[in-house]
């Protein structure tokens, strides 16, 4: 406890072997949050503007957009200005607040998939009670709740690091996260411990609710054409949207705690750029494709613009 400081500002690493083509870096990362926030409202304003896209699957959808651009801001306007900078640092506050965002944001990812998984489930293996189930009011809980969660257990363990001693002030990442926050603790309590095991645990049980309801779907689908068809519409586009979060969000885990440290750092900053570019790049361009509606509705404003130009050129 000794070296123990008041620790005003963080400095992160993994920018210093870029300076020859920082300017490279900084427009293609500019270019790659464009079409993100592109691509995700695009989703949202098709879906929140055509009464007929007010469904459940939909709504989640939506939902799921959103959370891509709140968590993303956490991330790329720091890292923008990180580039353009001689000095990549990063206050306290503005620390733990982007360590906040990005770790909510994954959390409240995984239990909006876990609902979409939860809608597919309804529709397809209990058709008839669809309408029943998922109602309004329920999906509006059911929302909530889905916001709150990741909200609140991400506030407690944030305030639970936030109260640790710091012997130090350098984390090895182009962003803040708790782990390397609490790395530099001078000592360990076990409340930092329980909360992030706790956490684990939780999201890891959503994990094998997925994998549950998706092998009584595939069980259900083999023995109907129609619900093949459906499976392949609707639940096709939410596996690779799972697939690749589970990946991404695995990959950036298990390196933060076992990686090695002869690893090169473009490919660090690789590792732990891709949960903040894959899926919120990915995701709507995966459920615009294949969802018809979507698909369908997207075009058609397309076409009609290309039909207003027409007509005052």
């Amino acid at each position: 406890m000794d070296n123990a400081s008041v620790v005003t500002m963080f400095t992160l690493s993994g920018l210093n072997d870029i300076s020859n083509y920082r300017l490279t870096v900084f427009s293609l990362t500019l270019l790659c949050y464009s079409m993100i926030w592109l691509v995700n409202l695009t989703i949202i304003l098709t879906i929140l503007f055509d009464k007929n896209l007010h469904e459940p699957m939909y709504i989640f959808l939506c939902n799921l957009c959103i959370n891509a651009l709140y968590g993303t801001s956490g991330f790329y306007p720091k890292f923008l200005i990180d580039l353009l900078s001689a000095t990549h640092v990063i206050s306290h506050a503005g620390c733990f607040l982007q360590a906040f965002v990005l770790h909510s944001s994954a959390c409240a990812d995984l239990s909006i998939l876990v609902l979409m998984s939860y809608d597919r489930y309804v529709a397809i293996c209990r058709p008839l009670v669809y309408r029943l189930v998922m109602t309004k009011q329920r999906i509006s809980v059911l929302m909530l709740i889905t916001w709150l969660i990741p909200l609140s257990l991400l506030f407690s363990s944030t305030m639970s690091t936030l109260t640790l001693k710091l012997c130090g002030s350098h984390i090895p990442k182009i962003y803040c996260v708790n782990f390397f926050i609490n790395n530099l603790a001078c000592s360990k309590s076990i409340t930092n411990k329980i909360i992030p095991a706790f956490n684990y645990s939780f999201y890891f049980c959503h994990f094998l609710f997925v994998i549950c309801s998706y092998m009584k779907l595939i069980r259900m689908c083999r023995a109907s054409k129609e619900n093949r068809r459906k499976f392949s519409q609707t639940c096709l586009p939410h596996l690779l949207c799972l697939m690749m979060f589970i990946i991404c969000a695995l990959f950036d885990l298990m390196y933060m705690r076992f990686g090695s440290k002869n690893l090169s750092q473009h490919l660090e900053n690789f590792m732990a750029v891709e949960y903040v570019l894959i899926p919120p790049l990915f995701n709507p361009v995966i459920y615009g494709l294949n969802l018809t509606k979507i698909r369908i509705r997207i075009q058609s404003v397309l076409c009609g613009k290309h039909a207003f130009f027409r007509k005052i050129s």
